[in-house]
């Protein structure tokens, strides 16, 4: 049934509307993410705008899905997203046939959803695949109102959505009723971090002013207004739009003698209504909107033609709005006047007639809408098993945020409903689980107290082991180790339990970095796990603490058979994520701790396709590759590490596997001078990371202080070094060598371009920790020392250029990184090392020749701030880069045909020209192999300047020239 709710002009939101179509198309145009949350008090407009914007967007072509959250606490996983989708199939016309198909396909596939082993991350990822298909390469917009409703799997859909990991070109526009987001509400932490995103925008939708007020009134009365019925609405409404119209079309029909407060206009006009429609509306309060047509019928237990009239009249009375999915009430603030107008004993008796009608309906039945009702009906006992189902359902689809509300309400249900036969153990159990596996850790260990007090609650030394893994999800490290150590000691610890709790003990203990009690742990748990059928898992946990422990302890080739070990027995258990894990430790021991790179980097990538194999390609697998890409990354290979990125974004990550993947991106982003790439990457990081510790935040605090050297920011760097120095929790030498050289190479640059002043307290602070390393790496593994030693090297350099740059230092460094086959930091070295030499004015033949082999390796890589950098100071000195053979050719004509014209390129570059070539943009070429738009640009400059061309037209003459036949 259509509604005339929106009649009233739009005032005073003109220059809004056009703020925010420009946000979102805007950005998404160029292949980003775009989001748009409009807050406010209720009845501020915010539901106008989103379909006011709405239209005009789909005027400009785009595919708009609009959904609403529900407005219960308990609401269903991806509620809005499945409305949405649900009304978008509706007006499909038949021509669409494609996106109907899709469409129907996304619906039954989050109706199908069953957990596995990729839980909630892998249902995200084919959500997303699915909006694709819908988009058919179109903007997408999906709209969504009165997101302070809105359920935990939603918030994790907006924020995986949002860190633009994939090229789903997306815009978010949704509203939230400000006055719901107080204390812990946990919108208010997804707000605060998307704020730090550059292409998310919350915009506060204030009341009207007092002209404009007048304007809206003016134009519902269809007059102009007498100063004192201006002064009354102005000062009834307080520019609430909502008020103002509610309030002029009294004064349009003659009642301008009601009651002041919101609540009798609301009162005045529910009471005017026809005896039935006044039912209508009452039971639409009580309800869960949308309320359908025929589920009113069955509450209401109206003849159809009577219902339709009482609709009608709720409708005209700008009271209810009718869509084809339901009824609403036209503003929330209806049902909150009318909640105490109705006995106790009418409310309960709606609420059962609703739970009766959805109980008697055919098809699957709403579990969350079931226990809410049946709950407010006063039926506890009914109530009970359809929370317990919804809770069920919700873990299905890894909504653990939505199970964990619903356990929590089967909990409080338990309690009411007297001797009901329940398992109240079984209960606390679940929701602490739910509660933990959501993040809500001081619930998840509060519940944990409780199961612990029931008599026949779970054994001392299971709930021991069970209370530390929260108290280490919580960061609690300290209390956690001790519950660890209880459980080790517990008289009724069977062998089981006392290898979980020695594996998982080692495993703290090696993220704490004391990697001698690792060790010892881990050789506890090995040899109590020989004793237990299918302990596969407690011994990939301990052989990955073993072997860091004995990486780190002198004894590589002890760390490496344990971790070899550990896959094989992974392999022969056949259990997925144990064959994960013990590759993905592997992997990271051969290039951390033993730096070996290039068989560290085959390992990783052998074991993504493993993982693969068994299902697990999206989370493990993405890790694996990250891991991969490092590797390539230091060795040099970054044209081959960015095909490795293409492939891992295709698995689309969430959480701590879009981390790690992000992290690796961004190196390659920060190496070559993509500032803006680099910077998106590291809000998405800082967005998913949600805290973290040592393992990710420092990386994140480097890279921020290179991305900030290269922009000249270098009191920005120095801080983002600072912070990072504040945040160790590990003792991780590796990571943390290469934070302090980032703070000495900025208070160098900060000294060289006299644009900040030098900090001495940073310096000497930054040189103490150097010394620190300097010791702690001396107990370490040879290879532990050699990386450690490579990066104190380049910061004792790096202290020199601050009295006079010492050569003979920069070339120890060259010399470093040299031998380790790291050709970025050699080539940054021996820059440094020709600019001491040239300031001293020595030996400038073995400076040019330094600058020309730092320039060709920079040059390889398309490292281009290392590569300005070196072409600047050449300038300044005079010194020749390149000694080309004359080739003959004119200025800006393309280069001879020979055998050897593309042999400069890199394979990444050739793959670029060959799609120029095709005649494609940068920006399809950017899509093509999931690059950004200015990474292309990029090479399509190195391709120029090694081809000697100006011109696309030049550079594909070349191509095809070398590829006819």
């Amino acid at each position: 049934m259509a509604s005339d709710v929106d009649t009233a002009p739009l005032v005073g939101r003109a220059e809004l509307v056009r703020t925010v179509r420009s946000a979102l198309l805007g950005d998404a145009a160029h292949g980003q993410t775009a989001a748009v949350f409009l807050t406010g008090e209720s009845g501020v407009g915010k539901t106008r705008l989103l379909g006011e914007i709405g239209d005009r967007l789909r005027d400009q072509g785009a595919v708009v899905l609009t959904g609403s959250c529900l407005d219960i606490g308990d609401a269903s996983p991806l509620h809005p997203l499945l409305q949405a989708l649900r009304r978008y199939d509706a007006d499909l016309s038949a021509s669409r046939k494609r996106s109907s198909s899709a469409v129907r396909g996304l619906l039954q596939m989050v109706a199908d959803e069953t957990a596995g082993p990729d839980g909630a991350g892998a249902l995200l990822e084919r959500v997303s695949r699915g909006l694709h298909l819908i988009a058919e390469g179109r903007p997408l917009v999906l709209i969504l109102d009165d997101l302070q409703w809105v359920d935990r799997s939603t918030r994790q859909l907006l924020l995986y959505l949002l860190a633009g990991l994939g090229d789903l070109q997306l815009s978010v526009l949704a509203a939230v009723r400000a006055e719901s987001l107080q204390g812990a509400h946990p919108l208010r932490r997804v707000l605060t971090e998307l704020r730090r995103l550059r292409t998310v925008r919350v915009l506060d939708l204030a009341p009207l002013g007092r002209t404009e007020t007048e304007e809206l009134a003016a134009a519902v009365v269809g007059r102009p207004l007498s100063g004192d019925a201006a002064d009354q609405v102005w000062q009834r409404s307080g520019g609430n739009p909502f008020v103002i119209e509610e309030l002029a079309r009294d004064l349009r029909d003659g009642r301008d003698g009601l009651s002041e407060t919101l609540r009798e206009i609301f009162l005045d006009r529910v009471d005017a209504l026809p005896q039935h429609a006044h039912a209508v509306v009452h039971a639409v309060a009580a309800g869960v909107e949308p309320v359908q047509h025929w589920l009113l019928a069955e509450v209401l237990r109206l003849p159809e033609d009577e219902l339709i009239d009482a609709a009608r009249a709720a409708v005209a009375h700008r009271l209810l709005v009718g869509a084809d999915d339901g009824y609403r009430l036209r503003h929330r603030l209806v049902a909150e006047v009318l909640a105490h107008e109705l006995l106790p004993a009418e409310r309960s008796g709606l609420h059962r007639r609703y739970a009766e009608a959805l109980t008697a309906a055919p098809g699957e039945l709403h579990q969350a809408r079931l226990a809410h009702h049946w709950r407010l009906a006063g039926d506890p006992a009914r109530a009970l098993p359809a929370a317990v189902a919804a809770a069920q359902e919700a873990e299905r689809l890894g909504g653990y945020a939505e199970a964990h509300r619903h356990w929590s309400a089967a909990l409080q249900l338990a309690a009411d409903s007297g001797p009901l036969a329940v398992d109240r153990v079984e209960l606390l159990g679940n929701a602490a689980e739910a509660a933990h596996h959501c993040g809500e850790h001081a619930r998840a260990l509060a519940l944990l107290e409780e199961l612990a007090t029931l008599q026949g609650s779970e054994p001392t030394c299971a709930l021991h082991i069970r209370r530390a893994r929260y108290l280490a999800a919580a960061g609690r490290s300290a209390l956690a180790e001790e519950e660890y150590q209880r459980a080790l000691k517990a008289a009724d610890c069977s062998p089981r339990d006392r290898a979980a709790a020695a594996a998982r003990l080692a495993e703290l203990l090696l993220h704490l970095g004391r990697y001698a009690d690792a060790g010892e742990r881990a050789r506890e748990a090995l040899a109590l796990a020989e004793n237990v059928e299918g302990s596969a898992t407690e011994v990939v946990l301990a052989s990955s603490a073993l072997g860091f422990s004995d990486a780190f302890l002198e004894d590589p080739d002890a760390g490496l058979a344990v971790m070899r070990d550990a896959l094989d027995t992974a392999e022969r258990a056949g259990q997925p994520e144990d064959v994960a894990c013990a590759y993905l430790h592997l992997a990271e021991l051969l290039t951390g701790p033993l730096n070996i790179l290039e068989e560290g980097v085959v390992v990783a990538r052998r074991g993504a396709e493993r993982v693969a194999e068994l299902g697990l390609g999206r989370t493990w697998g993405t890790r694996l590759l990250a891991i991969a890409i490092n590797g390539l990354f230091r060795v040099g290979q970054w044209a081959e590490a960015e095909k490795v990125v293409a492939a891992a974004l295709r698995h689309r990550p969430s959480g701590a596997d879009a981390v790690e993947l992000l992290l690796a991106r961004c190196r390659l982003s920060v190496g070559y001078g993509d500032i803006e790439a680099a910077g998106r990457d590291l809000d998405a990081v800082a967005t998913l990371l949600a805290g973290g510790g040592a393992r990710h935040v420092i990386p994140l605090l480097t890279l921020r202080s290179g991305l900030a050297m290269w922009e000249g920011r270098h009191d920005v760097a120095r801080m983002a070094v600072q912070r990072g120095l504040t945040e160790i929790r590990s003792d991780d030498v590796m990571i943390l060598s290469a934070l302090v050289w980032h703070g000495l190479r900025a208070e160098a640059e900060a000294h060289a371009s006299r644009t900040v002043e030098v900090d001495p307290t940073a310096v000497r602070r930054l040189r103490d920790v150097a010394d620190r390393m300097a010791r702690k790496s001396a107990g370490a593994a040879r290879p532990v020392r050699s990386v450690v030693e490579g990066f104190l090297a380049l910061c004792a350099a790096e202290v020199s250029r601050l009295d006079g740059s010492d050569p003979e230092l920069w070339a120890t460094s060259v010399a470093e990184w040299d031998r380790r086959n790291h050709p970025y930091p050699a080539a940054y070295s021996r820059l440094r090392q020709a600019e001491a030499l040239l300031a001293r004015r020595s030996r400038l033949a073995t400076a040019g020749k330094l600058l020309r082999e730092a320039y060709e390796v920079a040059q390889g890589l398309g490292a281009v701030p290392l590569t300005s950098e070196i072409r600047e100071l050449a300038g300044r000195a005079r010194v020749s880069l390149e000694e080309r053979e004359p080739t003959g050719a004119t200025r800006g004509a393309p280069t001879q045909a020979s055998d050897d014209e593309l042999a400069a390129l890199t394979a990444r570059e050739r793959e670029v020209l060959a799609l120029v070539a095709e005649g494609l943009t940068n920006k399809e070429i950017g899509q093509r192999l999931f690059i950004s738009e200015r990474t292309i640009g990029v090479h399509v400059s190195h391709i120029f300047d090694k081809l000697q061309v100006r011109t696309r037209v030049q550079a594909s003459a070349i191509q095809l020239r070398n590829h006819r036949g």
